[in-house]
């Protein structure tokens, strides 16, 4: 693959990027770079080599998923600015 300024600026396009003109140099470098490496790894033999799912043995220690309650209704809402009954109110922050 080729990597020239209309693939840099077609992929700053797709990512909504801007740079300058030494940045899209330095990103048309670096690109090369990392095709260059992945040419070289297509040349290792992976044969009979397992895949590798995870990079460690440990594995993940779930907790149990329990409610606890560490406040009361009231006490949330004792503090709260503004509040109606059960509810603490907020400002409107989406409009149409």
């Amino acid at each position: 693959m080729k990597i020239d300024e209309e693939l840099i600026n077609r992929l700053a396009t797709l990512a909504k990027l801007e740079f300058n003109e030494e940045d899209q140099k330095e990103i048309q470098k670096n690109l090369g770079s990392i095709l260059e490496l992945v040419e070289k790894l297509k040349e290792v033999d992976t044969e009979g080599v397992a895949p590798l799912v995870y990079m460690n043995e440990n594995k993940d220690v779930f907790r149990e998923d329990t409610v606890i309650s560490k406040i009361t209704k009231e006490q949330a809402l004792k503090n709260a600015p503004s509040k109606d009954s059960d509810y603490i109110k907020v400002p409107k922050v989406i409009s149409k």
